[in-house]
């Protein structure tokens, strides 16, 4: 049962859970808690998919009289014999969620590389670009930091590159379109980015995302994370400016391109961001709702996984 409730858990939050909360209008109003339950999501269904390959693992290989498992560790001269105990149904549903698991795991370590390096490589590659085609800046309300580039480019346009050498990247479009509260408006949008480190976020999600299966995840996951991402430096930005020279400063940056492995300003949510500036406010009764719920789901997977560890570990002690 153990098997199949970690099998149905994983299969739950990684496809019809996400699936919903994409749909779902409340996040709008509490982006940081909901980032976190959208992050409690994901590592419960990793966990949850390792919970019951180790159940499963553990179903095969120590099976004892009665079809349960022992805390003995089988042998691989009697791992025949133990398996035996189950029947083939329940056999081939523990052959299956085994290899299922490790084919998670790997995907996941796989994933997981591929999106570090290559993000990684496209940003350098990026920032050695803007840093010998960048000016010297002209209009800024406020001293321009080290990081600050200026495209000679008359499309408004602003994004940035984070990381270690990270970029705050601006056109003279934008400094000759926008007005100083504007300005300073889409900076503090992509100084926030760059402060809470957004980029970490997607880069988890698009890697949980390439490690299950096409169809067990969800494809709405991913552009509702990055919403999300956009509305947490919106309301940093809506602190420093105000909201109406954010609005602004959006609409003229929206057709503004953003390279690979950047965070723009613009995009195709920027309607739908717009609106929410002049909407209500951020609740905090739902954020305390969204995080209670993030604890909640996190529960379950955890402290299945953490026990058994923890039981062996102390049976080695007390022997």
């Amino acid at each position: 049962m153990s098997v199949l409730a970690f099998t149905l858990l994983a299969l739950v939050l990684a496809g019809p859970v996400p699936e919903l909360l994409a749909r779902a209008k409340w996040p709008m109003r509490a982006p940081r808690a909901a980032v976190v339950l959208w992050q409690a999501i994901a590592l419960a269904a990793v966990l949850s998919a390792v919970s019951a390959g180790i159940a499963t693992a553990g179903r095969l290989f120590a099976a004892g009289p009665g079809d349960r498992p022992t805390a003995t560790i089988a042998t691989i001269a009697t791992i025949a014999s133990q398996i035996e105990v189950l029947s083939w149904p329940l056999r081939l549903l523990s052959v299956v969620v085994l290899a299922i698991t490790l084919l998670i795991g790997t995907r996941l370590a796989i994933a997981v590389l591929r999106v570090a390096i290559a993000t990684r490589r496209q940003r350098a590659h990026h920032r050695m670009l803007v840093d010998l085609l960048g000016v010297a800046n002209r209009k800024t309300p406020d001293s321009a930091p080290s990081h600050l580039r200026i495209l000679d480019v008359s499309e408004p346009l602003a994004y940035c590159l984070p990381g270690v050498r990270r970029r705050v990247v601006v056109s003279e479009g934008t400094l000759t379109t926008l007005s100083d509260n504007e300005v300073a408006a889409i900076l503090s949008h992509e100084r926030a980015h760059l402060r809470a480190r957004h980029d970490l976020v997607l880069e988890m999600f698009t890697a949980v995302h390439a490690a299950f299966p096409r169809f067990v995840r969800s494809a709405k996951a991913l552009d509702a994370v990055r919403l999300l991402v956009e509305l947490l430096a919106d309301d940093a930005a809506v602190q420093t400016a105000g909201p109406t020279p954010l609005a602004r400063a959006l609409v003229a940056c929206a057709s503004g391109p953003t390279p690979r492995g950047a965070l723009g300003a613009g995009g195709p949510s920027t309607v739908l961001r717009i609106r929410r500036l002049g909407g209500p406010p951020n609740s905090t009764l739902l954020a305390t709702a969204a995080y209670v719920a993030a604890a909640a789901v996190l529960i379950v997977p955890t402290v299945a996984l953490a026990v058994p560890w923890l039981t062996e570990f102390a049976r080695l002690f007390t022997v």
